[in-house]
């Protein structure tokens, strides 16, 4: 007989309690305040406090989960947790109690070891798993993020296992977040374990760090379902280390992968963009969506991403990721999105929260970094919504200061109907030069028609380095009579090219850098999250006075002018990662792959890189984090330099 196929197995068994049935949201003190004193009783009864006041309660979130450092490091003579007596004096069943008061839940944390992951000798659950669960359950705890630090060795599958087994015993229905960090794939066996599990290492407030577990997570799709939920971390939204533009895509991003919406900030300090972005009710309900789909990518070549989730009203949710450090057209159908064929659709812009119709094709100029998130269904209200338009930028974003150069825009109806009247203008910084080259206006747009308009733009002389935004607005209006107003944000660069000869790159003003870890360091290693606290570059031994320290994933792009010839480094991890990390080296010219190394390890000796750079634009360095996390991924490139 035949073996069965991989499609005749038993599908795995799922948690069947209820619990979990759309991804979790809520709050954990870890990323804004670790173990600092500042976290105890006071202070997460004010996050209660203010998930009512600042609307985030009504908005979904529920959760108020302690993390690590909230015990004292020895248990009592019965073997029980002890809180600590100054960051909780009244114990943690009055915190749970004054939460509870609010309307929601209350999360704790521990570690499937013999000590949590802190360092400070907190105790962990192993061996305690069944008097642990009971005390957490008589405190009124409804959610355990469960650990993975000082496991002992012990079997992943059996540690977790048995905390589920105790959790049950308890007879209290208690969310089990298991954070194993996907050592042990848990998405393939603790279906029936946890009601979520982590599928990566811990985030950092980095648009680096977010675009590696992001990457790391979308591919999991098939493992989500109500009840069962990929968990790539904590949301960094707010924490200061990534801008406006960044957070929405994070955002974005983790509702289109239904993950869980654990906010990581700190709501005492929070600002009112932070709390717009955590309190969009249109991008959560993507993530809280009953169907429990999670989005599947759709396309992402050169960075230009289309991720698209079913919903259960029908509709589709897509996303238009632009990975990039410059705006991209990024386009899909509403077939590739799974959507029947109809005469026309309706797409709803969950952050412009704006409702147009499309023909059949949707598609975006979108910023760096940046996220365009709609919902698509074929509806038949969208004949009463105006068409949609793209907006766009033409050539080179790129201007020397007191110099004038032609911007040119775009305008294209995307609509089943007509956009009449149209109009189209350019603002700039105060002290620019703007002013049209040809025609800002068109009487009407049919399905496809484009108004394209030349702008004199000159920035004034002596203007610094540096990037300059511009906005290019449109206003038409429906067939319906219907005004409608449509903004794109352009991104302009001031930059100077390399000077003739061989140079340094860490001599030159990079236009953008991304980094997984800290800032980019210029002739030192990565060192820690602050600047400047790197050591030197060291490969294979070998010193080296000139180059980038950088930690995976990262991205660092600089202006060339289409002067320069070739590019040169020596490139490896660094030896402060002694026996750990894998990195690979990519060298892009304007966009396309110019060089790259492969995967490179502790084993793997120093590689000379080098690429051709003729004609290009910009350079791009990017170390990847090899497809395995970015543990140790200190990268260098030791002296890099560009022959102009």
């Amino acid at each position: 007989m035949a073996p069965a196929s991989a499609a005749d197995a038993p599908a795995p068994a799922t948690v069947d309690d209820g619990l979990a049935l759309t991804p979790p949201m809520g709050f954990n003190n870890w990323n804004s305040t670790h173990c600092r004193a500042e976290f105890d009783e006071t202070m997460v009864k004010g996050i209660a406090d203010l998930f009512v006041e600042k609307g985030l309660k009504a908005a979904g979130y529920q959760y108020v989960n302690l993390d690590d450092c909230w015990a004292l490091p020895d248990r009592d003579a019965d073997g029980k947790l002890v809180p600590d007596p100054v960051r909780f004096p009244n114990g943690i069943k009055a915190v749970a109690d004054y939460v509870h008061s609010k309307g929601l839940k209350f999360g704790i944390y521990t570690s499937a070891g013999t000590h949590t992951c802190d360092g400070l000798g907190f105790p962990g659950a192993l061996g305690h798993e069944y008097s642990d669960a009971q005390q957490f359950a008589d405190w009124g705890v409804d959610y355990l993020k469960y650990d993975n630090c000082n496991n002992q060795g012990v079997d992943a599958k059996k540690r977790y296992t048995d905390m589920r087994d105790a959790l049950r015993a308890t007879g209290r229905p208690i969310v089990y977040s298991i954070c194993e960090w996907g050592v042990n794939r848990p998405w393939e066996w603790a279906s029936d374990v946890g009601h979520l599990w982590r599928t990566t290492f811990d985030i950092n407030d980095s648009w680096g760090s977010m675009l590696s577990i992001a990457k790391q997570n979308l591919p999991l799709d098939a493992y989500a379902k109500p009840g069962n939920w990929n968990d790539p971390d904590m949301l960094e939204v707010g924490n200061g280390g990534m801008t406006d533009t960044e957070y929405r895509s994070h955002f974005s991003l983790w509702s289109i992968m239904a993950a869980p919406l654990i906010i990581g900030a700190d709501l005492r300090t929070a600002d009112r963009a932070t709390l717009d972005i955590l309190g969009n009710r249109e991008v959560i309900a993507v993530d809280q969506d009953p169907l429990g789909k999670q989005g599947k990518v759709i396309s992402s070549e050169g960075g230009r991403w289309v991720i698209a989730k079913p919903m259960a009203d029908g509709s589709r949710a897509i996303a238009l990721f632009n990975e990039t450090d410059r705006p991209q057209r990024i386009a899909t159908t509403a077939k590739a999105a799974g959507l029947p064929g109809a005469r026309a659709y309706t797409v709803r812009d969950l952050w412009q929260h704006t409702s147009r119709n499309v023909a059949d094709t949707f598609s975006a100029t979108v910023p760096a970094h940046g996220t365009v998130l709609v919902r698509l269904a074929a509806d038949a209200a969208w004949a009463s919504y105006p068409p949609a338009v793209e907006l766009g930028q033409v050539a080179s974003p790129f201007l020397t200061a007191g110099t004038e150069s032609t911007v040119t825009t775009t305008v294209t109806d995307l609509g089943r109907t007509e956009a009449r009247d149209v109009s189209v203008r350019l603002s700039a910084p105060g002290g620019w030069s703007v002013e049209p080259a040809s025609g800002t206006t068109a009487k009407s747009l049919r399905t496809g028609d484009r108004l394209s308009t030349d702008w004199r733009v000159r920035p004034p002389a002596g203007t610094p380095t540096g990037s300059y935004d511009m906005t290019l607005t449109a206003t038409y209006t429906s067939r319906t009579g219907v005004r409608a107003t449509s903004t794109l944000p352009l991104r302009v660069t001031v930059a100077v090219p390399p000077p003739g000869g061989t140079s340094y790159l860490s001599d030159a003003t990079w236009l953008s850098a991304a980094n997984g870890w800290g800032p980019v360091e210029k002739d030192t290693s990565v060192g820690e999250a602050a600047a400047g606290d790197g050591r030197p570059l060291t490969l294979g031994g070998v010193v080296h006075a000139k180059g980038l320290g950088v930690h995976a994933y990262s991205a660092v792009e600089y202006y060339l002018g289409g002067r320069c010839t070739s590019f040169s480094a020596q490139v490896g991890l660094d030896d402060e990662t002694g026996s750990n990390g894998s990195v690979a080296f990519e060298v892009w010219a304007d966009g396309h792959r110019a060089a790259s190394t492969g995967v490179l390890t502790h084993t793997t000796s120093p590689q000379s890189l080098t690429a051709d750079l003729a004609g290009a634009e910009t350079v791009r360095l990017v170390v990847t984090d090899a497809g395995d996390g970015v543990s140790y991924d200190h990268a260098d490139w030791a002296d890099a330099t560009v022959t102009c």
